[in-house]
């Protein structure tokens, strides 16, 4: 078993029931992105592929938002070229999305309070997102003369579409949970945060239930959506491709009842 040990104070560590809780640790701020929690972010999530008591990972915020985006404030000073941040971000920010999206088990976003720009991007590379009809989401890269590089242009535009992204990001307007919901955001907006807690606490029992391998060869397998490939193409690659950590299938049949 692993000892999930924060490497920085800004990250909070939980591992309870097979679920591996990060909690960004920055209330103060409403958990303004540093680079020192990117790095966090990655290496705990790294940590996960071998650890077989971890079946999902919830990243969450502390206080009254999941967090506001990047910390500007670690921007100043730093002369951005050409609408970028620059690789005091963008570096450990592309390693930390990597391992969200390769992870082994499910990720959950648990989204309250506020969740912008960089924030927004985190949550879009997780599995899916839980929030609550007051939750304000929003894309202001161009509010503030910047271009996106942790991959709002791409994962916005899957997640609700290119036109109705394309709206989003152009205008930087502030979208409420339940209408995230509506537009493809998030999965389902809860009324008030304890009530939020509670969802995502059932559902990711739910999937803890669940083959552990089985559940990472889907989430394996429904990365070739994103691949480009043509149906055809996917349907034959979903068949050929093989999973031998899955080995309890007997088992879970023999229980059927």
């Amino acid at each position: 078993m692993t000892n999930f040990t924060s490497p920085t104070e800004y990250l909070l560590t939980n591992l309870e029931n097979e679920v591996l809780t990060i909690t960004l640790n920055r209330p103060e701020a409403m958990n303004a992105l540093r680079p020192e929690m990117l790095d966090g972010i990655r290496e705990l999530v790294s940590q996960v592929e071998d650890d077989s008591d971890v079946a999902v990972v919830v990243i969450e915020g502390a206080g009254r938002a999941f967090s506001a985006g990047v910390d500007l404030k670690v921007l100043q000073g730093i002369d951005p070229k050409a609408g970028k941040i620059g690789d005091v971000f963008d570096k450990p920010a592309a390693a930390a999305w990597d391992e969200l999206r390769r992870c082994r088990c499910p990720v959950i976003a648990k989204v309250h309070g506020a969740c912008f720009t960089g924030a927004l991007e985190m949550a879009l590379h997780c599995d899916f997102i839980f929030t609550t009809v007051d939750t304000k989401f929003g894309d202001t890269h161009a509010k503030f003369g910047l271009r996106p590089t942790w991959g709002m242009s791409q994962t916005l535009a899957q997640a609700i579409g290119v036109r109705r992204a394309k709206e989003m990001s152009f205008s930087a307007r502030t979208v409420l949970g339940d209408e995230a919901v509506q537009l493809g955001i998030a999965n389902t907006a809860e009324a008030d945060k304890a009530t939020l807690d509670e969802a995502v606490k059932g559902r990711a029992a739910q999937i803890a239930s669940n083959s552990r391998a089985a559940v990472s060869a889907f989430k394996d397998l429904y990365s070739l959506a994103q691949t480009g490939l043509s149906i055809d193409q996917a349907l034959i690659a979903e068949l050929d491709r093989e999973y031998p950590a899955i080995v309890d299938t007997n088992e879970r049949l023999a229980g059927f009842k």
